[in-house]
């Protein structure tokens, strides 16, 4: 799979916090698609100094657009009714 991706790693991205599998990098990016889908306006300087710790203000305007294109069109399939054919898996 591309740069590393398996299913097997997709399918247990909601334990992120607690599994090895993922790298301290990983799971900060993953922390921030969480934070910024559903409670965007508590992340504060003392998130962006952890980010900063771990990424360049690129790579985080990189990750911001990112998860918020997955964010936005996320809805707009919601909204259109159209298929989803990977659902995130919420155990």
């Amino acid at each position: 799979m591309q740069q590393g991706l398996t299913e097997e790693l997709y399918s247990h991205v909601h334990e992120y916090k607690d599994s090895p599998e993922y790298s301290g990098q990983e799971r900060l990016a993953i922390e921030f698609a969480e934070r910024f889908a559903t409670e965007h306006r508590d992340l504060d300087a003392d998130f962006f100094t952890k980010l900063r710790d771990q990424f360049s203000d690129i790579e985080i305007v990189e990750l911001a657009t990112t998860i918020a294109f997955c964010l936005g069109i996320g809805r707009v399939y919601t909204v259109l009714g159209i298929a989803n054919e990977c659902p995130v898996r919420m155990e």
